[in-house]
């Protein structure tokens, strides 16, 4: 009998050791874990089907915000989407979503996060949010709150959401949101203490409780990388008139080829 207990305890020690070890790791290795930047040189041009032009804002010496404004002739322009992307590469990934704003009339200006294409900084949460903050109060110099629309898409969404939060804006439209990272980690990791070590929080649900302006969600059925039913838990921070749009049979990745969303993005604005 101690000999069986004397077994159980040792493989319950090596278990809580790997438990630590993994622990630690994420601790150390979460920024890779959740972001995929992809940096380019300073002097890199960009090369795009569509006008466009660079802005540059400076934060302090060592962190810069990069950002591209593809842009709409003066006699059709209706006002600016900020837009906020995904973790993944850099601009060029997503320049190609920004014709679902231009055909309206709508500029849109991407923004790089640190170490994101030609931006440089810190990555972390901070950053982040006060790129954001930056990029609205450029847009404010140009536009009324009613002629600007913040868009997030994936890891975009915590972004576009706590701007949407503390500033007007006409809408806020988020594609493939989470409720927030700790819940959206916890998908996947099971019993670690997320909210001890995760260094990014960014609670979606809490920043849409305090969004006046209207909401308008899309998310879709077969999303594998954030699950509808995480994405299904910030109805409980929604006005009754916003809007969470199921697209059915919709991933994480192909939302912008069903005619609904494409359909809904045109109406919205129009």
């Amino acid at each position: 009998m101690k000999k069986k207990y004397s077994s159980l305890f040792r493989w319950l020690k090596i278990i809580l050791a790997i438990y630590c070890l993994l622990g630690i790791a994420f601790y150390y290795l979460q920024e890779k874990l959740i972001f995929h930047p992809l940096a380019l040189a300073e002097g890199t041009a960009f090369h795009f089907d569509q006008p466009f032009k660079e802005l540059n804002l400076k934060q302090d010496d060592a962190t810069y915000y990069n950002i591209v404004a593809f842009t709409v002739p003066d006699s059709i322009k209706k006002g600016v989407v900020l837009y906020f992307h995904g973790n993944k590469e850099n601009i060029n990934h997503y320049a190609k979503f920004a014709g679902n704003f231009t055909r309206n009339g709508w500029e849109v200006w991407m923004p790089d996060y640190p170490k994101y294409g030609k931006s440089t900084g810190d990555l972390t949460e901070k950053n982040l949010y006060e790129e954001a903050l930056q990029l609205y109060k450029l847009a404010r110099t140009i536009y009324q709150p009613n002629q600007i629309t913040i868009y997030g898409k994936s890891l975009g969404t915590g972004i576009a959401a706590e701007l949407a939060s503390i500033r007007d804006c006409k809408q806020l439209i988020l594609e493939t949101p989470y409720q927030s990272v700790v819940s959206l980690v916890d998908h996947y990791t099971l019993i670690l203490p997320l909210n001890s070590i995760l260094h990014f929080k960014m609670p979606t649900d809490q920043y849409l409780k305090k969004v006046t302006a209207p909401v308008i969600i899309f998310h879709g059925t077969m999303d594998a990388l954030i699950p509808l039913s995480n994405a299904s838990k910030l109805k409980t921070s929604l006005k009754p008139h916003d809007q969470f749009i199921v697209i059915e049979g919709g991933n994480h990745h192909n939302l912008n080829q069903f005619p609904e969303m494409q359909q809904k993005l045109d109406s919205l604005l129009r």
